[in-house]
């Protein structure tokens, strides 16, 4: 079963142009995604997905393909799809170009989980209701996060697969996370997936939904659309950059760890 990890590294962005290439420790942010992905033991292979030739140039740099892409597609879940279409792959990963820090830790739980559930499919061993279409990631979370619309919320039932996702505080409308306690199934959600490659196709080809609109969520989509979503929980995020400020943090966490192992 070939999985294909697929890394969205678009260069216009309005909050920072040209992040994909910004440097840490002196080396641009998309090779220290792909050497994450590199540490995956799941993964057949790996392609940038990229609309930029600088930016397909740094991958070459460290011997990854790279795929030009549209720069008029509406989102990376279009990219990844448009630069796997062709791959042949049974499982598409999106992992995000702006993580340099991940690695297999969040990346070979989304792949085993779809995997296995798709030779359970294969075996006739499941009912449609378990047959999984995307695979996600989340982490326990903390109250500050709960007011925070950046930080996206996701509700899930007793069998670990999404009910909503959200960037309002859901479903803590007049308690706090400590007063409800860890019973409670709302998590922050982790924008990684997984994807059966013909829901992926399933889930580009359908138009935007008035929920995805609302909350500004395109997985509400795949939700509005049927899909089955699993959520695996971590016990950590990722340290993601979306600012100049956080090269800052990513950089400040590596020279901790960088002290720790010497």
């Amino acid at each position: 079963m070939k999985a294909l990890g697929v890394i969205p590294a678009r260069w216009a962005s309005s909050r920072f142009p040209g992040k994909p290439l910004a440097l840490i420790h002196g080396k641009p942010m998309i090779q220290w995604v792909i050497s994450g992905a590199r540490t995956s033991t799941e993964l057949s292979d790996i392609l940038v997905a990229t609309d930029d030739e600088r930016i397909v140039k740094a991958a070459a740099d460290v011997g990854c393909q790279a795929v030009m892409t549209d720069s008029n597609l509406p989102s990376g879940t279009d990219r990844i799809f448009e630069a796997s279409r062709k791959s042949g792959s049974d499982i598409i990963l999106n992992i995000q170009g702006d993580e340099p820090l991940i690695d297999k830790t969040w990346i070979d739980p989304l792949v085993i989980a779809l995997k296995d559930n798709i030779q359970d499919s294969l075996a006739g061993h499941q009912t449609l209701g378990e047959r999984l279409s995307m695979v996600t990631l989340a982490h326990p979370i903390i109250d500050e996060d709960l007011s925070n619309s950046n930080a996206v919320k996701v509700l899930v039932n007793q069998k670990g697969q999404a009910i909503y996702f959200s960037r309002f505080p859901i479903p803590y409308s007049r308690h706090t996370a400590k007063e409800l306690g860890a019973g409670v199934p709302c998590f922050k959600h982790i924008g990684m997936y997984a994807f059966r490659a013909d829901f992926l196709q399933h889930f580009c080809e359908a138009p935007v939904s008035a929920l995805e609109r609302a909350e500004g969520l395109e997985q509400l989509r795949a939700l509005d659309m049927g899909a089955v979503i699993k959520v695996i929980l971590v016990e950590k995020p990722t340290l993601g950059v979306d600012t100049p400020e956080d090269l800052l943090k990513v950089e400040k966490w590596l020279e901790g760890r960088d002290e720790k192992e010497t």
